[in-house]
C-alpha cells in the first residue's frame, strides 16, 4: 500500500505531465498502452552507445524525464549517464548546473553544464514524451473500454416467463444447453403454455443497431496513427481505405518529420559536445529517415502506386 494521496495532491502531481481530460490512470489497461506507446516512442532513433553503459536506463530517463547529464563518474565508472536536478538560470534563462545524487556515487556532484558535464535534452524545454504518451494511452483505454461496454449489451438476450421455479430452472438449464454449443436441446412439455406454444420471448434481437465495436477500434486506430505522427513516426494510414495510392501514404511525411527532425538535430550537437568533452564514441541516426523516404524503408508502398 502506498501513502494515502488525496485527489488535490495526485492532481498536482498529473498536471506536471498530463493534459486535463477524462483519465483512465490507475488501470492496467491505461499501463498496458502507456508501455506500449513509450517503446513505439523510444524506438524512434537509433542510438550508438559507449560500451557499458545501460542503454535501457539512458533511454528511459532521456524519454521519460526529457533529460540526463553526462559526466565522469570517477576511476570507478568513468563517463556515464545519470538523471539529474537542473539548477541556476544564465542570460537564456537556461539552467547552468546539474546536480547528481545517486547513492551509489561516494559523493553529490554539482556540476556546471558544458564545462564539467553535458546535459543532453530530449526537447528544447527539457520536457519528457509522458504528456504524449499519456494522452493517447487515455484515448486508447477508453476505446477499449467503450468496446468491450459495448460487446457486453450486444449480446442477444432473452425474457422468460416461468409458471414457478422449477420451471425457471428448467429454462435456465435450456439456455445453458443452447449456448454451450449443443446442437439439439431437448425440453419439458411443462415449458409450454395451454396452448402449446412455448412461454419465453425473445427481447432486443437487434443487436445490430447498437453495435459500434468496429467503429470504435477505427477510432483507437486513429488515435495510434495520430501519437505516431506526433511522434515523427512514419504510419501509411491504410486503414482509411482498400485504395491506397503512394502520394496519400507520403503527404504525412513532412508533419511527421517537423518535430522529430528539431529532436535529433539538437541530440546529435549535444553528442558532439560530449565526443569533445570525453573522447567517447557516442551518436544517434533516424531508424527510418524520412529524408530517404521513411515508410518505403519500412516496405509499406510499392512500385505501381497502390497500398
Amino acid at each position: 500500500m502506498g501513502a494515502p494521496y488525496y485527489y488535490d495532491e495526485i492532481n498536482t502531481i498529473a498536471s506536471a505531465h498530463s493534459p486535463s481530460t477524462v483519465h483512465c490512470h490507475n488501470t492496467e489497461l491505461w499501463r498496458y498502452y502507456f508501455r506500449y506507446l513509450f517503446q513505439q516512442a523510444i524506438a524512434q532513433f537509433k542510438w550508438t552507445l559507449p560500451e557499458g553503459w545501460d542503454a535501457d536506463y539512458f533511454l528511459y530517463t532521456l524519454y521519460g524525464r526529457g533529460y540526463l547529464a553526462i559526466f565522469d563518474g570517477g576511476p570507478l565508472f568513468g563517463v556515464i549517464p545519470n538523471q539529474c536536478t537542473l539548477r541556476g538560470l544564465n542570460v537564456y534563462y537556461h539552467p547552468t548546473h546539474a546536480m547528481i545524487a545517486n547513492p551509489i556515487l561516494p559523493e553529490v556532484h554539482d556540476l556546471q553544464i558544458n564545462r564539467d558535464c553535458v546535459v543532453l535534452k530530449l526537447q528544447p524545454n527539457y520536457s519528457s514524451i509522458c504528456d504524449k504518451v499519456s494522452y493517447y494511452a487515455d484515448m486508447m483505454a477508453l476505446c477499449d473500454e467503450t468496446a468491450t461496454v459495448n460487446l457486453f449489451n450486444s449480446q442477444l438476450s432473452y425474457v422468460l416467463a416461468a409458471g414457478n421455479k422449477t420451471a425457471a430452472e428448467a429454462l435456465k438449464k435450456m439456455f445453458d444447453q443452447m449456448h454451450s454449443g449443443n446442437p439439439a436441446v431437448a425440453v419439458d412439455k411443462m415449458l409450454l403454455g395451454d396452448d402449446g406454444k412455448p412461454t419465453w420471448f425473445p427481447f432486443n434481437q437487434d443487436v445490430g443497431t447498437n453495435f459500434v465495436v468496429d467503429r470504435i477500434q477505427m477510432a483507437k486506430e486513429n488515435f495510434k496513427d495520430q501519437f505516431l505522427t506526433d511522434l515523427g513516426i512514419p504510419n501509411a494510414n491504410t486503414h482509411k481505405r482498400e485504395r491506397l495510392v503512394v502520394a496519400e501514404v507520403k503527404a504525412n511525411q513532412t508533419e511527421t518529420a517537423i518535430v522529430p527532425d528539431m529532436w535529433i538535430q539538437h541530440l546529435q550537437d549535444e553528442c558532439q559536445r560530449v565526443k569533445t568533452m570525453f573522447g567517447i564514441d557516442i551518436g544517434v541516426e533516424w531508424r527510418f529517415d524520412p529524408a530517404k523516404g521513411g515508410v518505403d524503408n519500412v516496405g509499406n508502398t510499392v512500385d505501381n502506386g497502390i497500398v
